[in-house]
Formats: structure tokens, C-alpha cells, sequence
């Protein structure tokens, strides 16, 4: 047992106190696959849980400003302006997020978890029209989950 109390304790989150607040922005992407039925099914307007797009917007920007609670060693951070986009692209869906804060610490993992929380909920209210007679998931899948830009810049003085 000591040996897994000394392990725990390389586990700390990075003083950041130190810091100069600076300008921080991040941009992330990820793409849900899902079926052609499927989305023929969401451009009608007839998912039976509601609207994915809309439900993956509102979901990303909670999870953003939630980060902090999932991730142990993240940062809580103040967030400036987070906005997300879900759009219906050729074989699947397309969250990007993009997330501003005048911080210590970036906000890729803010971005990061918006998309990856927005997709989830797509896969959520999508899921019975993806299922094959097996009750499975043969072609739906999230990939490509990455951070697509980061700006980090001194904030003015003024």
C-alpha cells in the first residue's frame, strides 16, 4: 500500500499562480458517423428524441464551462465566450468548438470536451436508428477529435 500512496502523489495540479493572465483561444473538431438513413432522418426532422444539432450546440457549451469537473487536474477556468457548431456533413456530423477566456492556462480541454460531450449526445439520440439486428454499432463511430488552432496572446493593458 505505501507504494501506491507515494504513486497518487505524482498527481498534482500545475500552479499556474505565477502566470500572466494572457488572451486564450482554442478551436476543436471531431465528427460523429452515423448511417445515411440516419441523417436523412435528422435533416426531416424526425428524430424521436429531438434535434441532435441543436441538443450538440447546447451540450458543448455546458460541457466547456463544466471541464473542470470532469478532467481531475484541469483548471477551473472563467470562461469569456464558447460557441459550437454541429453540422450535417457527407457520412456523418461535424462539432467544431471554439472556446475564449482571459486565463493563465489554455483552453484546448475546454474545446476538446465540448466537442467530445457534443457528439456523445448525438450518438445518444441517434443510437436506435444506428442499431443493426444485433442490437450493435458496425458504422457509427466519433473520430478525429483534435485541436484545430490556439491563439495565446498578451492581453492589453488598457
Amino acid at each position: 500500500m505505501p507504494h501506491e500512496t507515494k504513486r497518487a502523489s505524482l498527481f498534482r495540479q500545475v500552479d499556474v499562480s505565477s502566470k500572466p493572465i494572457s488572451y486564450r483561444k482554442a478551436t476543436a473538431t471531431g465528427l460523429i458517423r452515423l448511417k445515411q438513413s440516419t441523417l436523412a432522418t435528422i435533416k426531416k426532422g424526425k428524430v424521436e428524441k429531438g434535434d441532435p444539432l441543436a441538443l450538440a450546440r447546447i451540450t458543448g457549451v455546458v460541457a466547456a464551462k463544466r471541464t473542470s469537473d470532469m478532467l481531475a487536474l484541469c483548471h477551473p477556468l472563467r470562461l469569456d465566450a464558447t460557441q459550437v457548431r454541429a453540422e450535417a456533413v457527407r457520412g456523418g456530423i461535424r462539432v467544431t468548438a471554439t472556446v475564449v477566456a482571459k486565463e493563465r492556462t489554455g483552453v484546448e480541454m475546454e474545446a476538446l470536451t465540448a466537442v467530445s460531450i457534443a457528439l456523445l449526445n448525438i450518438w445518444d439520440v441517434t443510437k436506435q436508428y444506428e442499431k443493426d439486428a444485433d442490437g450493435q454499432y458496425p458504422f457509427t463511430r466519433i473520430e478525429g477529435i483534435r485541436v484545430t488552432s490556439k491563439v495565446k496572446r498578451k492581453v492589453d493593458a488598457s
